[in-house]
């Protein structure tokens, strides 16, 4: 088989089979494809597109690059995935939460990207939590706990990491086919027999645009579902900050306070929501809403916590210091507040994010450290009243130069208006 004639095929617009779309991908994960064919035949399928039998062949050849993780055992294995956003910490009490009902929740998660905040570096920000563990390290945390969170490893997908990087050098990153089979190899890699995929849109997504976003939704439920796992997706809002905290130490706590019966509300109605649709998944209950009585039981019960503390301790993290007040100390503090009376009428969340990322929260640079207490907290959003002086915004920092550009991101992320703008769903719709 030819590289060059496979990607003239695709540059001419035409159908590649399974077999060529195998032979690109493995011989680029084994270094038997140089990068600029590779980097034609992604732009060839950049331009071109490709089908849903293309894109369903690409995300296989990509998981058989590497070792799909198997389960000896009967329990469901459900998980979710978030496309990512500001002050996103669902994966946190979710998988406890869904793992309390003897669901197996193995979760493979991200860190920092762009605006938006990282599972794996909120987790880090408790002492001594590992998210390196080892494919046998963490089937045997999830087969103990219920769940685990780890990061991607060597072993899952090398075919997606090495791709990626070219892509991200190659301008060919916003195709829906390549994200797709992107974010689904890594999932499915994982023996899944279910799969929720929280796929957000607004000003604080990535995919801004409500149609790119039921487009992607689409395109993963149609791969997972011919790969043989049950797969749905919500499309959720971003157009304001989830939950209040934007941080990592501060989303861990707020993770804490939602699995204790508190915390915010917006929160709450998403983790329930997710974790019924994954309930139902694993076949535990006929339908959503009695699976959302179950995840409300085992937050009233106290059984999420008990999980997520099992959960953080097998992975050699100290629960205890989440309690203390150090864990979210920082050495300056500041408020914004609203100059006139009305109404939020939109929020750049986008820009939210990106202050969070100037505080030292996420990553400018690859080699960037994160800052794991610097936090911003969202008081008012968009439809709520406020008065002259009422605070909008409370930003946590440990460097004053970094804090003063944070307050003017912030400054200019909100506008007034003397009318209530109509309110948006928090849940736009399933894709099934």
């Amino acid at each position: 088989m030819n590289a060059l004639e496979i990607i003239r095929k695709k540059r001419d617009g035409l159908t590649l089979s399974e077999d060529e779309l195998r032979h690109m991908v493995f011989t680029y994960t084994f270094d038997n494809l140089p990068d600029y064919q590779m980097a034609a035949f992604l732009m060839a399928s950049f331009i071109r597109g490709l089908n849903d039998d293309e894109t369903l062949a690409l995300t296989r050849a990509m998981i058989d690059s590497g070792k799909p993780i198997t389960w000896n055992t009967e329990l469901p294995r459900v998980d979710k995935h978030s496309t990512g956003g500001v002050g996103d910490k669902v994966s946190i009490p979710l998988a406890p939460l869904v793992a309390s009902y003897d669901v197996l929740v193995p979760m493979i998660s991200g860190r920092a990207l762009g605006h938006t905040g990282g599972t794996l570096d909120k987790l880090e920000s408790i002492p001594g939590y590992r998210t390196d563990l080892s494919v046998q390290e963490f089937k045997k945390v999830v087969m103990g706990v219920g769940a685990s969170i780890i990061g991607q490893t060597d072993e899952l997908a090398p075919a997606d990491r090495k791709m990626y990087a070219l892509r991200d050098a190659t301008a060919t990153v916003e195709s829906v086919p390549l994200i797709s089979a992107s974010i689904m190899s890594k999932k499915l890699s994982e023996g899944l027999t279910g799969l929720v995929l929280d796929v957000k849109t607004g000003s604080g997504a990535f995919m801004e645009n409500y149609a790119d976003a039921l487009k992607l939704a689409r395109a993963m439920v149609s791969i997972g579902n011919g790969y043989g796992v049950k797969t749905v997706a919500l499309l959720t809002n971003m157009d304001v900050p989830l939950g209040w905290a934007a941080g990592n130490a501060c989303e861990i706590c707020e993770s804490v306070q939602l699995l204790k019966g508190r915390g915010p509300d917006d929160l709450k109605e998403i983790v329930v929501t997710l974790g019924g649709w994954m309930l139902k998944l694993a076949r535990k209950v006929e339908n959503v809403d009695t699976g959302k009585e179950l995840i409300e039981e085992a937050i009233r019960n106290g059984e999420g916590l008990k999980r997520f503390r099992r959960m953080v301790e097998a992975h050699g993290g100290d629960f205890a210091a989440v309690e203390r007040e150090d864990f979210i100390q920082t050495r300056y503090e500041a408020v914004i507040k609203a100059h006139s009376d009305g109404y939020i009428a939109a929020m750049d969340t986008k820009r939210i994010g990106w202050a969070t990322v100037m505080l030292g929260a996420g990553r400018l640079k690859k080699e960037d450290t994160i800052d794991h207490k610097v936090c911003i907290f969202t008081l008012k959003k968009t439809g709520d009243r406020v008065r002259r002086g009422d605070t909008i915004f409370r930003v946590f920092a440990n460097d004053e130069a970094k804090l003063e550009k944070a307050i003017e991101m912030l400054e200019e992320s909100f506008a007034l208006s003397e009318t209530k703008p109509e309110p948006k769903p928090l849940i736009y719709e399933v894709v099934e």
